[in-house]
């Protein structure tokens, strides 16, 4: 065996054994007739000490290892004269009386420690070196840990984990599909899923009243942090069941990573409709860590003279608490930020309330102190407080314009601490939404997705105010998980099909497979499916899902390190048919 012990298990029990180690060198320093290696695995770090004393040529040896030399050393241990309290190992080290050099190593790139000097794009082009730091692998190590307790948690509750294809159909809605083409049928190409949707609906079709998978899905979106080209589902679906019992089996397992990963006691979730979400927060997946939450305006401040409220469709504001000493300069930045074009707002108008109680504003000469006053009430602002206003001409675009501007108070107000946990259910959202770009009716989640029962007389005269009978899990403003009630009744979902636009023909040519399976019998269902990325990087306080992922992509959609996507060479081509015609941009 190359070695006995690992470089994180000794303790002080172990002194006066003789052990061997193997891994690799984090650093080395000489002093005096001394030198000391700490040596490094997936386990810890030990502390190897080399005696000139005792053995010139093998001390000399010691000297000439670099960084990342992969070695294999025996030795007896000892109790450290001067102890390391912030190493597991820190009690003591091992007295080195053999070494053997397994692989040298060229001087990596950058430094194999927590605080590393490598940026992002360094780093990724040798992750696998990146992979050595230690706080990469606990990362890593949680996603293990994440991952073996769903399935510890789903198996309890009667689920069977069943794989489903990678090569399927390409189907419409949704994001882009990734498309592989089949060399055995020219010209026709297989699609990666973007979710295992209707294999998982076959199913239950099928029988299988539990089903779960942690799977692998695709989808060709731009990325951004909390996005990536591959991700992981952890995929669920049950039959025979409502809404209530949906939320109610996996708030539980929620609950059991809670507890189990972070030892937190998760208290019941409180549940928000997407109305009051939008009207309250701006945004789907409200950051309910903080307050701030809007206060509409309109008949406090419309129709006093400032056009800018008087001709709009929306005004709303966010209460700082305590955030009146904000200085011009500061106030000017926040202005900046939400007029950034990926923000859109024209402009910013604030007010402080003073010590006295009286309320100071950018608009002051078109209000009195009493219309001021009654803004104050508005918001329940005290002294020290500082009001931001934003208005605008489409009431939705303008709530997400001041959802931004709060989150980025929350940040600068340390409001958002990493460590501590708001959840929540986002239940009712609408069946569809519309696209201006498409000119029609889109599903806002798919279209296997069952309207809400009293809803359903609508969708012939106002399809455009249909509920669905979907929920969403929020965590720390966090989209970490959502799904829905199916539609199991096979002229509903033709019904659905024609409100999205599909002839009958388009939708027995897409879904023609799922249509034709109900009429064999399909018991009520609905699954949910949380990105397991997302939950990764929320447990390890991340700021992007990328340092959970063992190789990931960047933000180009990119593997610098394996240099894909890359060229198919022309015979490649030919087997598939298939002719590459790149036009300039």
């Amino acid at each position: 065996m190359y070695r006995t012990k690992t470089c994180g298990e000794l303790r002080l029990a172990n002194v006066g054994e003789v052990v061997t180690l193997a891994g690799w060198v984090q650093r080395s320093r000489k002093m005096g007739g001394m030198t000391f290696v700490d040596l490094r695995d997936r386990y810890g770090i030990t502390q190897l000490v080399f005696n000139e004393e005792r053995d010139a040529a093998l001390c000399e040896q010691a000297n000439r290892l670099g960084r990342e030399f992969v070695i294999q050393v025996t030795g007896k241990v000892e109790e450290r004269s001067s102890k390391n309290p912030k190493m597991d190992t820190g009690d003591v080290e091992i007295l080195v009386e053999k070494l053997n050099v397994l692989n040298g190593a060229l001087t990596p790139p950058f430094t194999i420690e927590d605080n590393t000097d490598g940026g992002d794009d360094l780093r990724m082009k040798y992750r696998y070196l990146d992979l050595r730091r230690t706080a990469v692998r606990k990362n890593l190590e949680l996603r293990h840990k994440m991952a073996f307790e769903v399935r510890r948690y789903l198996s309890e509750q009667g689920f069977l984990e069943v794989e489903t294809p990678v090569l399927v159909n390409s189907t419409p809605e949704g994001a882009r599909d990734f498309v592989v083409p089949s060399r055995m049928n020219p010209g026709q190409f297989y699609a990666l899923p973007q979710s295992p949707q209707t294999l998982k609906q076959l199913l239950m079709v099928s029988g299988f009243d539990r089903y779960f998978q942690i799977v692998k899905c695709f989808r060709d979106e731009d990325l951004r942090a909390d996005r990536q080209p591959e991700f992981t589902q952890i995929d669920c679906e049950m039959s025979f069941v409502e809404q209530e019992d949906i939320l109610e089996m996996f708030e539980g397992m929620s609950r059991h990573l809670f507890k189990v990963i972070k030892g937190i006691d998760l208290p019941k979730l409180p549940r928000m409709t997407w109305a009051d979400a939008m009207k309250y927060y701006g945004s789907d997946k409200p950051d309910t860590r903080f307050g701030m939450l809007f206060v509409e305006l309109m008949d406090v401040l419309k129709g006093y003279g400032f056009s800018v409220f008087d001709n709009a469709a929306y005004i709303g504001g966010i209460c700082a608490k305590g955030a009146a000493s904000y200085s011009r300069k500061q106030l000017d930045q926040l202005t900046e930020f939400v007029k950034k074009p990926q923000i859109g707002a024209k402009g910013l108008v604030y007010a402080r309330v003073e010590a006295d109680g009286t309320v100071k504003s950018s608009v002051d000469k078109f209000y009195s102190q009493e219309v001021l006053q009654k803004m104050k009430g508005a918001f329940a602002a005290e002294p020290g407080d500082l009001i931001l206003i934003l208005s605008g001409d489409d009431a939705m675009k303008t709530r997400k314009q001041l959802c931004e501007l709060r989150l980025e108070m929350g940040s600068q107000l340390g409001l958002r601490d990493k460590s501590k946990y708001s959840c929540l259910w986002v239940i009712d959202f609408p069946m569809y939404e519309w696209s201006d770009e498409e000119q029609r009716l889109m599903a806002m989640h798919h279209p296997f997705t069952s309207p809400k029962p009293e809803d359903i007389p609508l969708l012939d005269t106002d399809p455009a105010s249909v509920r669905a009978n979907a929920y969403d899990m929020v965590i720390n403003g966090v989209e970490v998980g959502g799904g829905s009630i199916r539609i199991h009744d096979a002229q509903l979902q033709q019904k659905i099909f024609e409100i999205l636009g599909f002839t009958p023909e388009q939708a027995q040519k897409k879904f023609g497979f799922l249509m034709n399976a109900f009429k064999y019998g399909a018991p009520p269902h609905g699954g949910l499916a949380y990105g397991l990325d997302r939950f990764v990087s929320l447990f390890a306080e991340l700021d992007s899902i990328r340092d959970c992922i063992a190789f990931p992509k960047n933000n180009q959609g990119r593997d610098v390190m394996l240099g894909a996507p890359g060229i198919i060479d022309d015979v490649q081509l030919d087997e598939l048919q298939i002719k590459v015609d790149l036009k300039e941009k």
